[in-house]
């Protein structure tokens, strides 16, 4: 049975196409203006990677915030449950998964079957986002990909998780003579401070599975740990966990 999952982000289309519990492809794409558009041309993507043809799908299950403008779906599911399933599927004794997208961060703790016990997630500001992250570096000139090149250094002090006044934040910082690779070290040890006290509440003893776009940077990943006093592991492609759950349930509609 060939199944297909598709993850509509704010800043990200992902689908994976899952044939009974072997990937067969996957595919990528930025969201840009239009949902509906970018869901339907990263699910062809994937039928291309996986070298199938779209008849050979048995089932396409949606999740993300631009599931509901998807018409080709055999079901909607909530990106929750998805990311549940999708971190279930490489590490199924983790209780706790921690998702940072690009408008809000998740919280989330499964079950020994992958389904959702309890969730908090931050969505009422972009405090903690990639969205978040991603302004900020982008007022020092950098882009994710370069974050865990720079050399290591003391974190500067962002006192405010206010997006835009923490780009002011960072630019007087700069101005200042503080260098980049503090202010970068700063700006994510306050992420990992704000997730942190989320988690912190649902940790167990397990270790943390870490997904979404963010959790391959290697430095945000050693201060949640620290902060969290936990190991934090990060599954294959962390950015289409929640494409990868939505395909995993849709073998079970």
């Amino acid at each position: 049975m060939i199944t297909a999952g598709i993850d509509v982000g704010s800043t990200a289309a992902k689908a994976v196409l899952l044939r009974d519990r072997e990937i067969l492809g996957w595919a990528v794409q930025p969201t840009g203006w239009s949902p509906k558009e970018a869901g339907k041309n990263v699910f062809q993507e994937a039928v291309k990677s996986a070298g199938v043809s779209a008849g050979q799908i048995e089932k396409v299950v949606g999740t993300g915030y631009g599931r509901v403008s998807l018409d080709f779906l055999d079901k909607a599911v909530t990106e929750i449950s998805c990311h549940a399933m999708g971190a279930h599927f490489y590490y199924p004794n983790n209780e706790v998964i921690i998702d940072i997208g690009g408008q809000d961060s998740k919280v989330i703790l499964k079950n020994d079957r992958g389904k959702v016990v309890n969730f908090l997630m931050n969505d009422k500001c972009a405090a903690g986002t990639g969205r978040f992250l991603q302004v900020t570096i982008n007022s020092l000139g950098l882009e994710l990909d370069q974050l865990d090149k720079l050399p290591a250094a003391e974190p500067a002090n962002i006192n405010s998780m206010c997006t835009v006044f923490a780009e002011s934040e960072v630019i007087s910082l700069l101005a200042g003579g503080t260098a980049k690779e503090s202010i970068v070290a700063g700006l994510l040890k306050s992420i990992a401070k704000r997730v942190s006290t989320m988690a912190s509440s649902m940790h167990k003893k397990s270790d943390i599975t870490f997904t979404g776009g963010v959790a391959q940077n290697r430095l945000l990943r050693e201060m949640l740990g620290r902060e969290l006093k936990a190991g934090v592991v990060v599954p294959p492609n962390p950015q289409i966990i929640g494409a990868l759950g939505a395909a995993l349930i849709a073998q079970n509609i």
